[in-house]
């Protein structure tokens, strides 16, 4: 492949692993079969929505290597890109303590039906977070859109209890706060080792026997640690994300000059990985609720699998077209990820009568229904959203 050519399977890679979190996120009713759903905490085994996010988390890793890179290329300097890491990171764990807290609203105790408050919180968000075109909007009305922001989400925190009469939790990271340590500790992994593999392939054998340690307890004294840093004791998020850094990494190296070398490779570290999982099961089992390092292992796997076929088949065989239209997805992820909650809220809220089909008796209409659903967001909505140019920025 050419040399600074866009990868373009990491951005089709990350469309279809997001289409297929808005299918299985929709997923929730009785009847649907286990395998496509999330496993319990203490089932030694995954279903297909056990991977999604470990993919997500994946790609995010990937991807690290071209932002921050093509910052160090521009000519910033070291603070300014630690600022931007430290920014971005910190603002995915400030949306993923309010998006999980947003699942427990109790209305009899906020005075307010959680779809509303979950409404009000995400109009807040998407005011902070939009990316404002400087040369269409002046700065005081951007500052001034922004703090309304702040202001819209800020009495819901005060405002807020839980069905337990729990105030609003400031360490319930959730999805993306757990993403938002994941990529803050590769962030700066990547500004202290830029590409080098060596160094960077330390970094991820060290957290993932963090994560063996942890799960033998042998971390138990970090325990007043685990309250803020759980996700990065646990060792399993940072390991997950800076593995997809280190297969990026590889891609830069080789690609260029022997895409069947990169293919080999990337291809056998993935059946490794699986192996390797597979080979820690007597001691852990693999469950994604624990983030035992069994599933952390056997997830990096098949991400390396799948990213390597679709490279192989995108990038080196350029069979493209087939493929574009998981690109917008990809492209605007975080935005068509958050869009699609804000939709179900606004459905709840008024009593709208389109998810019908989770109501229906048939397991498989349900899934049908979850696939159109999966597909109007996470194909038709991010068209739509590239159009209008709504895309957050962190």
């Amino acid at each position: 492949m050419e040399k600074g050519k866009r990868i373009l399977s990491i951005d089709i890679m990350r469309g279809f692993n997001l289409v297929l979190m808005l299918f299985v996120n929709d997923l929730y009713m009785p009847g649907v079969p286990g395998w496509l759903g999330h496993t319990k905490g203490d089932f030694d085994g995954m279903g297909l929505a056990d991977w999604v996010f470990p993919g997500f988390m994946f790609m995010v890793g990937m991807s690290i290597p071209y932002s921050v890179g093509n910052r160090i290329a521009r000519g910033e300097d070291k603070t300014t890109i630690l600022k931007h890491v430290l920014v971005r990171a910190g603002s995915l764990l400030i949306i993923g303590v309010l998006m999980a807290n947003s699942r427990n609203v109790g209305p009899e105790y906020t005075g307010m039906t959680k779809s509303l408050w979950s409404m009000i919180m995400y109009t807040g968000v998407f005011l902070i977070w939009f990316n404002y075109d400087n040369t269409k909007w002046n700065k005081v009305t951007i500052y001034g859109l922004q703090i309304l922001g702040v202001l819209m989400i800020l009495p819901m925190v005060y405002i807020y209890r839980s069905p337990d009469d729990d105030a609003f939790r400031f360490n319930s990271w959730g999805i993306l706060g757990t993403i938002g340590w994941g990529s803050l500790i590769a962030g700066l992994v990547y500004v202290w080792f830029r590409d080098n593999i060596t160094k960077t392939a330390i970094v991820v054998m060290f957290f993932l026997l963090l994560n063996i340690l942890s799960k033998l307890h042998f971390l138990d004294f970090l325990r007043p640690l685990r309250i803020v840093m759980g996700p990065v004791i646990n060792g399993n998020a940072p390991f997950i994300v800076l593995s997809g850094m280190l297969i990026t990494l590889i891609l830069k190296k080789y690609a260029t000059e022997n895409a069947l070398k990169t293919i080999l490779i990337i291809a056998s570290l993935g059946v490794l990985s699986i192996a390797a999982g597979f080979m820690l099961r007597p001691w852990f089992i693999i469950s994604k609720i624990q983030a035992t390092p069994t599933w952390g292992l056997i997830c990096n796997g098949i991400s390396m699998l799948l990213f390597v076929l679709l490279f192989w088949i995108i990038d080196i065989m350029k069979k493209i077209n087939w493929s574009l239209f998981l690109r917008p997805a990809g492209a605007n992820s975080l935005t068509v990820y958050l869009v699609p909650d804000m939709f179900y809220y606004i459905i709840w809220q008024f009593s709208l009568p389109f998810l019908f089909y989770k109501h229906l008796p048939e397991p498989g209409m349900v899934i049908l229904g979850s696939i159109v659903w999966a597909l109007i967001m996470g194909v038709g909505l991010p068209i739509v959203l590239e159009k209008i140019n709504f895309r957050l920025k962190l």
